[in-house]
């Protein structure tokens, strides 16, 4: 069984359970994924399946891209190809739906954060700024970032301006509070990193 599947981020809305009670959540559309290449712990060292999301067409591919789609006997092509932690009892061309789910699962969410661009330190860590009164003529600087005499360097990891966002970010343990297999939709209990219409992975928890 394949411990994860490639979705689409196409935003948030909330449901209510059977109990009455209001959860926001997190729609992805999910596949139908198929398997692209099997890894083996013979061959490979390690057990594996490749799978593809995205159909597209073959313009649109470069032609490494096409001719390892098209060595497995693959028909469709892919715009994205991601692998997953399995047992090896899956065979090239098998479809992955959104049932790979279940109500009340707990699982892991991987995506690309937002980009926010060149940023201070008061957006970036959180500083606290200076006065912002006339005269002080401090406000939303880092201060000071060097030594003294010795080692006279600005030392590594400090907090400094730079470019914030854009970067790859897991959630872990989300709640699957509802599938919707005809739609090949997953509900997720809370907020998911990327924007919308962002690449996503779900792993099961664990997996």
């Amino acid at each position: 069984m394949v411990s994860g599947l490639i979705g689409k981020k196409l935003g948030m809305t909330q449901v209510y359970d059977e109990h009455r009670r209001l959860h926001p959540v997190t729609v992805i559309e999910v596949g139908p994924c198929l398997v692209t290449a099997v890894k083996t712990k013979d061959r490979h060292g390690y057990d594996a399946v490749q799978l593809g999301f995205s159909e597209v067409q073959d313009r649109k591919l470069t032609k490494a891209q096409v001719g390892h789609l098209r060595a497995s006997g693959q028909e469709k092509l892919f715009r994205y190809l991601r692998e997953f932690r399995c047992v090896p009892d899956c065979q090239v061309g098998d479809a992955v739906t959104a049932d790979l789910f279940e109500k009340g699962e707990m699982v892991h969410v991987q995506g690309t954060s937002k980009g926010k661009g060149f940023q201070g330190v008061m957006k970036r860590h959180n500083f606290g700024g200076g006065p912002a009164s006339h005269g002080s003529m401090f406000h939303r600087a880092p201060g000071s970032i060097g030594c003294s005499s010795y080692p006279s360097r600005v030392l590594k990891n400090k907090a400094l301006p730079g470019q914030m966002g854009s970067k790859r970010v897991t959630v872990k343990g989300l709640t699957v509070v509802g599938t919707r297999p005809e739609e090949h939709l997953v509900l997720i209990r809370g907020a998911v990193p990327g924007p919308v219409g962002g690449l996503v992975l779900i792993r099961k928890a664990g997996g």
